[in-house]
C-alpha cells in the first residue's frame, strides 16, 4: 500500500522567522502544546511508513502567512506538497493565489471556524469571494473546506457554480454518525454524492465517531464508499492536532476501513491524494 497523507500540519520552531499570528486572534491549543516542524513530520512520517503528504497551513498559527509551510514542503519537493490559506474576501485575492502557487502552493484551504471559533459558513456564499474560485479553476488547484453540516447548502452551491475546481471536504464535512445505519442524520453529506467534484477527507475524528453508540466502521464506511466512490475519498491523519504518533493513527485508518477491498483502500490511502494533488504522483 502507498500511502499519501493529504491533512498533517507543520510548526515552525523558529518564532522570529515565522511569527504567530492566528485567524480570529486565538492560538490554538495542539499548535502550541504538540508543535511539529517539518523534520519532525518527516521523522513521524518514516516511522509510519507514510510515502508522501500534502501538509496543510495552520491557519490557528499563522492566519493567512503560508510561509512556513510552503517553505518547509519546498525543504522535501519529492515528498511533500503545501496546502495554504488566503483571505477569500480580499480585493486582491487572484494575484495573492498566484502569487503563493508560483512560489509552490499546491492547493487552498478555507478555514470557517473548528477549534477556536464556531462555524460561519457566510463566507462560502460571499460573491466577492468567486473570483479566489475562479483562479483557483484557472490554475487547476483543489479547495479544502472545514465546515460542519451548517456549511454544506453553501458547499453544493459552490460545486455547482464552479464545476472544475475539486472541493475536499475536511473531516468528511463532520457528519452526525451516532444514529447508526442508514445514517438518517447524515442525510446532508451523502445528498451531496451527485457532485462528481466533491471530496472527503476521513481523519481520525470520524475513525473515533464510528466506535460510538449505534455507528459502526463495518456499517459507515461501505455506505460512503457506495454513495461517494472510493476514488473520492482520501485519508488524511489531521497530526500533530489529533493525539497519538502517526503510526499509530494510520493503524487506527486501517482497521477502520478493514471491512473495504484492496483496490478500495488504494484509492483511499493514496490514489485519490495523487489525482487531488498531482505533484505527488
Amino acid at each position: 500500500m502507498n500511502f499519501i497523507d493529504i491533512h498533517p500540519h507543520i510548526i515552525s520552531d523558529d518564532e522570529k522567522r515565522y511569527p504567530p499570528a492566528p485567524l480570529f486572534g486565538k492560538r490554538s491549543d495542539w499548535s502550541q502544546e504538540r508543535p511539529n516542524t517539518v523534520e519532525a513530520l518527516i521523522a513521524a512520517m518514516d516511522e509510519a511508513g507514510v510515502a508522501k503528504a500534502a501538509v496543510v497551513h495552520s491557519s490557528t498559527t499563522y492566519g493567512f502567512d503560508n510561509s512556513y509551510v510552503v517553505d518547509g514542503c519546498n525543504q522535501y519537493k519529492d515528498r511533500l506538497a503545501a496546502v495554504g490559506s488566503v483571505d477569500m474576501l480580499a480585493d486582491d485575492v487572484p494575484a495573492v493565489i498566484k502569487g503563493w502557487a508560483d512560489k509552490g502552493l499546491a492547493g487552498l484551504r478555507i478555514f470557517t471556524g473548528g477549534s477556536t471559533k464556531d462555524f460561519d459558513p457566510s463566507e462560502l456564499d460571499n460573491p466577492k469571494s468567486f473570483k479566489a474560485w475562479e483562479m483557483l479553476a484557472e490554475l487547476k488547484l483543489p479547495m479544502c473546506i472545514q465546515t460542519g453540516p451548517i456549511g454544506l447548502p453553501q458547499v453544493r452551491m459552490l460545486a455547482e457554480q464552479f464545476p472544475a475546481v475539486n472541493i475536499i471536504l475536511d473531516h468528511l464535512g463532520r457528519p452526525d454518525v451516532l444514529d447508526g445505519p442508514p445514517y438518517a442524520n447524515a442525510a446532508s453529506l451523502f445528498a451531496l454524492a451527485d457532485l462528481p467534484n466533491i471530496y472527503l477527507k476521513l481523519t481520525p475524528r470520524i475513525f473515533g465517531d464510528v466506535k460510538k453508540e449505534k455507528a459502526s466502521a463495518e456499517t459507515f464506511f461501505p455506505r460512503v464508499v457506495e454513495a461517494f466512490g472510493a476514488q473520492r475519498l482520501a485519508w488524511g491523519s489531521n497530526f500533530p492536532t489529533s493525539p497519538g504518533t502517526l503510526k499509530e493513527i494510520l493503524a487506527t485508518a486501517e482497521a477502520g476501513l478493514a471491512s473495504l477491498g484492496e483496490e478500495e483502500r488504494t484509492w483511499i490511502f493514496g490514489k485519490t491524494a495523487q489525482k487531488l494533488y498531482p505533484v505527488l504522483s
